[in-house]
């Protein structure tokens, strides 16, 4: 019996978006989309019910603006936050990582002619699908679980056993909700690909909010504000050095700064010239 087969019987109870049986119009997709994105969103700013904070050590500035109470505790994903495009504490915890993981174990397996696939057969492509998304649902459910018993939210024994339950079962349906999204939009009813918009959507969401966060924070040099932009006009309206206070808010330390936001909107420019560049090679074919 073909590995495949074994899933046709719980194909009934995966969530599915059918596709499209007429032509999608540009409005209605960009109307689908943009409720995507919102809802995506939306998720990236619930926090996860059930968080205990920890009280011993001294929340960070620049860490977590929304929850500082989790900055205590050392972030192990923060430098892949961007890509996975989650967000710490939130519903929006796991993001992408769930449905990525899932496609290369599926695409590793159906390569290396561990489970036969015949993608030219309707059904074969129906139940590789349903594969892809039943292990991305078991990934979620592994991942929430080692994120509670890991101790990212705090001690499992000060958490208890309700609260515990409770964070795994929002990260789970979060899960569900971020691969109903991604298939509503590789469906046909959206622009793109999921994925490439949940990435696109936390990195322009980080960048707005690192150049204009109203939240303050106390340096020790005063009350500065998180957003690198408001910091800026802040600091020269307020301070009597100008020159200053410009320096400062083009390279402080440890809080968004000018020279940042400039970095990035540099490589963002280089990065859109490069995309458009074209080099035409000849080819020639001999017999």
């Amino acid at each position: 019996m073909r590995f495949l087969n074994i899933i046709k019987p719980v194909m009934c109870i995966l969530p599915e978006v059918r596709a499209p049986e007429r032509n999608v119009q540009f409005k209605e997709r960009m109307m689908w989309t943009i409720i995507t994105l919102l809802i995506f969103l939306v998720c990236c700013q619930i926090p996860l019910y059930g968080i205990r904070s920890n009280s011993s050590g001294t929340p960070r500035p620049n860490t977590h603006a929304f929850f500082p109470y989790l900055d205590v505790i050392p972030d192990p994903f923060y430098w892949m936050r961007v890509i996975l495009a989650s967000n710490r504490g939130t519903l929006m915890e796991l993001g992408i990582s769930p449905i990525v993981t899932s496609g290369m174990v599926m695409q590793l397996l159906a390569g290396s002619k561990i489970i036969q696939v015949d993608q030219s057969v309707k059904e074969d492509r129906a139940l590789f699908q349903g594969a892809q998304k039943l292990c991305g649902l078991l990934i979620t459910i592994g991942e929430a679980l080692a994120y509670v018993m890991s101790g990212m939210y705090g001690d499992v024994k000060e958490l208890g056993a309700i609260n515990s339950i409770l964070i795994i079962l929002q990260l789970f349906f979060a899960g569900v909700i971020v691969l109903v999204l991604d298939e509503l939009l590789t469906k046909g009813y959206g622009l793109g690909s999921g994925i490439s918009l949940f990435i696109a959507t936390n990195i322009c969401e980080n960048i707005i909010w690192k150049a204009f966060s109203p939240t303050t924070y106390n340096t020790g040099r005063g009350t500065e504000f998180e957003g690198a932009i408001i910091a800026m006009f802040h600091m020269l309206i307020t301070r009597t050095d100008k020159v200053r206070a410009l320096n400062e808010a083009l390279y402080r330390q440890n809080l968004p700064n000018i020279f940042n936001l400039l970095a990035t909107v540099l490589v963002f420019i280089i990065v859109i010239y490069f995309q458009g560049f074209r080099v035409d090679l000849p080819v020639k074919y001999e017999r």
